[in-house]
């Protein structure tokens, strides 16, 4: 029974149904516990648990979870960096690491921008300590999720922030989904033509 709560815990972290994910990994823990599995430390490590927070690999998990809630990018690299083995040795930890430092990043990202209406992508990448490349692209998708409104100016090295309300954003967005069904259907009718 622990190893179908496990699986259902991570469906439901996968799903961002957190609470639901709580509830399956707590079970499958008690499952395992009670039969004395090793498996029961693995499930431990999705949650917050006192008894076993001195448990290293609990502690790791622990800290990392900590700075994620804290927006602390570089304790959360830097625990990362430092536990490898534990974090990235777990093949679901490993296959969210990705998603996680993009979200801690673009919550950072959102944080930087806050005071400014134009600022330099130079100062964004050395704030988050990424490339160039890799903050116009968390930009790009912050911009396109409306999580900012902005536009990026790449000649220029320039984000330039727009104080405008939802709807506009909303409309423009769907506009632009508009134009690119248009020119997808362009294209099917020019290739069924040829």
């Amino acid at each position: 029974m622990g190893i179908v709560r496990e699986c259902g815990g991570k469906m439901h972290l996968r799903e961002g149904q957190f609470d639901e994910a709580h509830v399956d990994f707590m079970e499958a823990f008690k499952n395992y516990d009670e039969s004395g599995n090793a498996r029961r430390v693995s499930c431990l490590k999705y949650l917050e648990t006192k008894p076993y927070e001195n448990d290293p690999e609990i502690f790791v998990m622990t800290q990392l979870v900590r700075a994620y809630q804290n927006d602390d990018l570089v304790s959360f690299q830097l625990i990362i960096e430092q536990n490898e083995g534990n974090v990235l040795g777990d093949p679901f930890i490993r296959e969210r690491v990705e998603e996680l430092l993009s979200n801690i990043r673009t919550q950072v990202l959102v944080k930087l921008i806050k005071p400014f209406t134009r600022i330099h992508l130079s100062f964004l990448a050395d704030g988050l300590q990424v490339s160039l490349k890799e903050v116009t692209n968390l930009l790009a998708h912050a911009i396109r999720d409306n999580t900012i409104c902005g536009t990026i100016d790449s000649r220029n090295g320039m984000l330039t922030l727009t104080r405008i309300s939802p709807a506009v954003v909303n409309r423009r967005k769907a506009f632009a989904n508009f134009r690119r069904a248009l020119e997808e259907c362009h294209e099917e009718i020019k290739e069924n033509f040829n």
